[in-house]
Order: C-alpha cells, then structure tokens, then sequence
C-alpha cells in the first residue's frame, strides 16, 4: 500500500488549544478552578439550552455520578443497550444495579422502545438509552415508557453533542445526561466529561459526588470521589466549544456525499424531525464484513472502525447479568456495520477516495 493512511477519527488541536493550555499553566491555577467553572456555563449556553452542567474527568464517571446522584443503587434495574461501549453497562453496574439489555431499531442503532418495554420489571428504576453514533434516540417514546411505568429517563449522549430531535437538543430530555469529551469524539477537552442536569439537586449531588463528598472544603457530606475536571482540560475545551457547531456542519455534509455515491451498502438512515451529528458515519455490509474491513485498510488506506463488534450482553464481564438473552437486532449489527471517516480533517480528495475504495472493495465481493 503506497497510499497514505486516511485516519478513521483524528482529533483538531490548533494553536488556540495550546495557548489555552499555556494561559492556564502561567496562572498557576490547574486544578478545578474557575476555567472549569467558566467551560460548565458555555457548554450549557452552546449545547443543552441553558441547562445546568457539571464537568467531571471522564464520560464514565459522568454516567457513574449521574446514577449515583439520581438516587439508583443496589437492588434497582436500569435498561440499557447492549449494542454500545461497555461503559454504559459498567456505569449502572458499578452503583450497585444491574444493567438490563434491551434491543435496538435496525435503522438508527438505539434503543427500541417495545424491547424495553418487555425487559420492564417490578425492579426497573429508570431507562438509558444511548444517542449511537450521535444519531438520538426515540426519546418520545421512551418518555411515554417512563411515564406510564414511573420509571427516571436518563441519556448516555456521549456521541451526540448537538444532535436534535423535534428541535430539541439531546442532553435536555433526561433527569441527567452525560456528554463524553474524550479526543475522538466530536470536540474534546482533552479527555473529560459533561453532566446535564435537569434540576438543581441532581447537580449538587454530582458536584459532591465528583469533589469527595465536599462543596465546602473539608465539609465531607456524602463519600464521595475525585472525579474532577482540570483547569487545563477546561481550557481546551472551552476552545473547542466554540468550533464544534462548524465541525458538525462538515461532518454532515461529508456524510452527505458518501450517502450519494456509495454503492452495495446501506448508508445510515436518519429518523424524522432528528438531527445527526455523525460522530461515526456507520453502514452496514450485510455479507462479509471482515473481508471489506481489512480491504480497506490494509489494500486501500482507509481508516473505519467496527463499533461494536461484541454486544454487551456476550463480553466476558458483563454477561453473567443475561446468560441467555438473544437481542437479534443487536447481533446482526454487530456482525455488518463499519464506521467511515467522516471527520472535519477530510479533504474533498479524501472522501472520492473513501468512496472509490468501498465501491471497489464491495464490488469486488459480489
């Protein structure tokens, strides 16, 4: 292969993320300070309209914390995707809950709302679904779900930042949800994460949570963990807040080209009223998908990845929690889908060649 390789994600970090990070340094403030506290304001004002946020140090503890401060615990079921990271299901598992897999809608890889109805038992306290690949979930139907079962709705937005449904941001629909800001996502601080809180004590139960318990210092009311965001992790952030909106502009209109020329696959289907922001730009290869995998990298230098290859409900740790539970939908996504790059990064050449590639790799297997 002479060709370069074109990344499958690749993070943007300019000269204003380096100076951020240098402002930070020469202040002599790194730990959680007033940048975090700043980053907390405009992430709320730029991506859930206004709502109270808190930064933590990774998604997972976001996700951990938002359990945790919405009161779930041992003796609770939470119903999750089996079709996602693990992270997800480790959450719920490490409060003490058990996570509950659910199936998902073929077309759009989140939660499907009659599967979660059938996993619903006398012990579920609260539904959480993940926006996949930043295309967001039913969240109406799930709504209606919580509401006729008294059940909490929370969101696992990691991948979604801007993504909206009905002209509704997600990461405004749940009592919490959680925005992941590791580097390949589609803005980062570095590594990090953002809760969305829907009341205020959800978010002072975070923010203890996060800190050892403490609001005031020495103060310890609940135990707690240092899941606390840095001031220079803030800094980079705030600086990719302010880009995120044009990066997704281009991300979807790359996406747009490869749905209009590529052939033999299924290209990703957006819900009605949704908005996806592409964190992956996922199709599906319904025959042989390991074969154009390894085509694509190894023979033409396009980057993909295959998110996610082992459900939930079958990795080692995690499927002692449903022994026998078939999710067919999940697993037939597991074994087709593959994920294109469709990163800001692309230049016109890059996405002719990505599609020229799959055309020719799939072609070839017919």
């Amino acid at each position: 292969m002479s060709q370069s390789m074109i990344p499958a994600a690749k993070p943007i970090i300019g000269d204003e993320e380096r100076e951020a990070v240098d402002r930070v340094l020469r202040s002599g403030m790194i730990a959680q300070g007033p940048e975090v506290a700043t980053f907390e304001k405009e992430f709320a004002e730029v991506l859930v309209d206004g709502q109270t946020c808190v930064a933590v140090n990774s998604g997972t503890s976001g996700l951990h914390l938002g359990l945790l401060a919405a009161g779930v615990g041992p003796g609770d079921e939470v119903i999750v995707p089996s079709f996602t990271f693990a992270a997800t299901a480790n959450s719920v598992a490490l409060t003490g809950a058990t996570p509950v897999f659910a199936d998902i809608e073929p077309d759009f890889y989140c939660l499907d709302p009659e599967s979660v109805r059938a996993a619903i038992t006398p012990r579920t306290k609260a539904i959480m679904p993940v926006h996949l690949y930043g295309h967001p979930a039913n969240m109406a139907a799930l709504q209606k779900l919580a509401d006729e079962h008294d059940l909490l709705l929370f969101e696992d937005a990691a991948q979604a930042h801007g993504a909206m449904l009905d002209g509704r941001r997600v990461g405004s629909f749940g009592t919490f949800a959680m925005f992941s800001l590791y580097p390949t996502k589609n803005m980062t601080s570095g590594e990090g994460g953002m809760v969305s809180c829907a009341t205020e004590d959800v978010a002072r139960n975070v923010r203890l949570l996060r800190n050892q318990g403490m609001e005031r210092q020495y103060a310890n009311e609940v135990i707690g963990f240092n899941a606390r965001m840095t001031d220079v992790h803030a800094a980079i952030g705030r600086v990719q807040l302010t880009k995120v909106e044009g990066w997704t502009a281009t991300r979807r209109s790359n996406a747009d080209f490869l749905s209009a020329h590529l052939e033999g696959v299924v290209v990703p289907a957006v819900a009605p009223g949704a908005t996806h922001v592409y964190h992956q730009y996922t199709i599906r290869v319904p025959e042989d998908r390991d074969r154009v995998v390894q085509a694509l990298r190894e023979e033409h230098g396009v980057g993909c990845g295959v998110y996610y290859p082992i459900p939930n409900h079958r990795l080692e740790s995690l499927a002692h929690f449903a022994p026998d539970l078939h999710l067919p939908r999940t697993e037939e996504a597991a074994a087709q889908v593959i994920s294109l790059p469709v990163h800001p990064s692309l230049s016109a050449e890059d996405l002719d060649r990505i599609v020229n590639s799959v055309n020719s790799v799939v072609k070839a297997g017919a």
